[in-house]
């Protein structure tokens, strides 16, 4: 196996290609857009550049054939309740169904990290906001929403024999637009729309900066750091 540090034009390719020929047959599956991928490992696209720093990786076999990839990252703004020491994260793995190749790419993350002063790792997590690319997917292997992260069944196994651990559940919801609102939805919205301190509008422009601190308001207090 060639574990190659992503550093040309050519690498980064490959880097997204890793994801297409290893899950490309698992149902379910939606091919990421290339620009949302790129744009995470651009400077000039993503803020958290300002506060750390990310590397690349993908695995090779003596073919050339690709068998995995992997990206770890710091940022000194990435903290979760109940740390007391440096944490880095590891994302956009993708890997064959192979503990040995899976641990090269683990490996040189860890050890990425630790030159770094970082003392854990989580993962997978993506480098920048906590909408995107975040979490491994362990039950509901259905099509993903747009960009959220998607693997195939046996990735659990690799975290997991490697020594990763469930740090904390995430559930996500998809909707089908198509499909009428359910009866339990439509009752909760009639309590909801007959109670007076409750309302909705459209945000205008005259009062951005009103609107702009009711958001921040409700994010940070649905993503606590």
């Amino acid at each position: 196996m060639q574990l190659i540090q992503v550093r040309d034009p050519s690498d980064s390719r490959a880097f997204i290609q890793a994801n297409v020929d290893i899950l490309g047959g698992v149902a379910g599956y939606i091919r990421p857009l290339n620009k949302d991928i790129e744009e995470v490992f651009n400077p000039k696209k993503n803020k958290a550049f300002r506060h750390g720093e990310a590397a690349r990786w993908i695995l090779k076999d003596e073919n050339g054939d690709l068998l995995g990839r992997i990206a770890a990252f710091t940022n000194k703004r990435y903290k979760t309740a109940g740390d007391t020491f440096p944490v880095g994260g590891i994302g956009f793995f993708d890997c064959i169904n192979n503990q040995e190749a899976a641990d090269q790419l683990f490996d040189v993350a860890k050890h990425w990290l630790m030159q770094r002063g970082m003392a854990a790792m989580d993962g997978p997590i993506n480098f920048g906001e906590r909408d995107t690319w975040w979490g491994l997917v362990t039950e509901g292997f259905h099509e993903p929403l747009y960009r959220m992260n998607f693997n195939a069944p046996y990735y659990q196994n690799l975290f997991e024999n490697y020594g990763f651990k469930v740090f904390f559940e995430q559930i996500c919801f998809g909707m089908d637009p198509k499909k009428p609102f359910s009866k339990k939805l439509m009752d909760r919205h009639a309590v909801i729309a007959a109670d007076p301190s409750f309302r909705a509008a459209h945000i205008s422009k005259k009062n951005l900066d009103l609107y702009a601190g009711y958001f921040t308001e409700v994010y940070n207090k649905a993503w606590p750091a």
